[in-house]
């Protein structure tokens, strides 16, 4: 756990005072007014990260799924922000369960669309299609049988940033277990069963639930890679409320997403979107298994002082020599490699005889002029 609230919290004052400054003077020095901004408080949409580096990438695959921690402070606080859904098929069945009564009156009106991945790839392939469905909602959640599926279809349009990534949710039921073993769902007629066991779905409740909880989580989206960053909140809030969300985010990453957990992490770091990062804690120790690490002088590494640090160039003819081979040969061998092949030398050329030909060609062209010329006249 991180275990320095007043590092966290002095780097988040430091934060939120530095981008409010550059932002004043940023607004200050515009000669055209933005109308979209908001005057009251220009940090507003201003979003604050913390970056989370490792020793080793968190895992090789590049399908990584992504997941959702929940924190403190809502980063969906406007009552008014609309959501799409993205389910699997059949789209009809979890449009009626978003639409029952089931679901609270507040919650119902915000979950303005619900589409299914087979109507998403039908309707939306044109990048305008994709734009326009963008900027119509200000969240998006998606099943996550699909979720990894949607870089795909949906594009850059919603991947090349993290402000409206789809946030993952659980909509399918899980099976029931006996003894450690899943139970097989029972037979029967479409028709004899109960709607929400044809799409396999959870109650309405727990659907519910999930979906809250969604709103109020942060994204974690995991890559390939050594990096990792989540959106802890804006720059417009309190630096006791980024503190908060910080601690809450570093704890579930490091239990959940990454291996080895605190012995594979390297840095901690807090920034805006164009501010450097500031450091919220560091390792002491470079890498996750100290038996990576050679020390001076050991075997198959020279000392500085005779000649670098480079590693002995051991390989299969030093060992063949070294067991008791021929010497004389092998060097033999080596310099007829090294040696530069002749190229076939090319035949000289005769510039008497070009000469001779160019002339002759031109004679015979001013010939056939002359007598084309003389049958003009004629």
């Amino acid at each position: 756990m991180l275990t320095r609230p007043l590092q966290t919290l002095k780097a988040s004052k430091a934060l939120l005072a530095h981008i409010k400054t550059a932002k004043a003077s940023q607004v200050a020095s515009e000669t055209k007014k933005n109308l979209l901004a908001d005057a009251e408080s220009p940090e507003a949409e201003v979003p604050i990260y913390l970056t989370l580096t490792t020793k080793k990438n968190i895992h090789p695959s590049r399908r990584l799924q992504p997941g959702k921690i929940l924190i403190p402070h809502s980063l969906n606080t406007d009552p008014e922000s609309t959501i799409c859904i993205f389910t699997a098929s059949p789209q009809r069945a979890y449009k009626d369960i978003f639409g029952s009564d089931e679901v609270p009156e507040a919650l119902r009106k915000r979950i303005t669309r619900v589409i299914d991945l087979n109507k998403l790839k039908a309707k939306f392939k044109a990048y305008e299609a994709q734009r326009k469905l963008y900027s119509e909602h200000d969240i998006f959640l998606a099943d996550d049988r699909i979720i990894n599926q949607l870089p795909k279809v949906l594009g850059k349009s919603f991947y090349k940033t993290t402000t409206k990534r789809p946030i993952p949710i659980v909509l399918m039921a899980s099976r029931e277990r006996v003894d450690g073993k899943r139970v097989l769902r029972s037979g029967g007629k479409k028709e004899q069963r109960d709607p929400l066991e044809n799409v396999n779905a959870r109650p309405t409740a727990a659907i519910v639930a999930e979906v809250e909880t969604a709103l109020s989580a942060a994204l974690v989206h995991l890559a390939p890679s050594t990096n990792t960053a989540v959106r802890v909140g804006y720059a417009n809030w309190t630096a006791e409320q980024l503190t908060a969300n910080a601690h809450a985010i570093v704890s579930a990453l490091v239990e959940r997403f990454v291996p080895q957990k605190w012995n594979n992490v390297r840095s901690i770091y807090l920034k805006g979107p164009e501010t450097a990062a500031l450091p919220l804690w560091q390792t002491d120790e470079l890498w996750a298994d100290q038996s990576q690490v050679v020390a001076d002088g050991a075997d198959g590494v020279k000392a500085i002082g005779t000649g670098g640090a480079e590693k002995s160039n051991i390989g299969k003819k030093r060992k063949s020599l070294e067991a008791g081979g021929d010497a004389d040969g092998e060097a033999e061998k080596l310099k007829e490699r090294s040696r530069p092949t002749k190229k076939a030398k090319l035949p000289e050329g005769d510039d008497e005889k070009l000469d001779k030909e160019i002339a002759e060609r031109k004679a015979k062209l001013k010939k056939q002029k002359k007598a084309a010329k003389q049958a003009m006249d004629a």
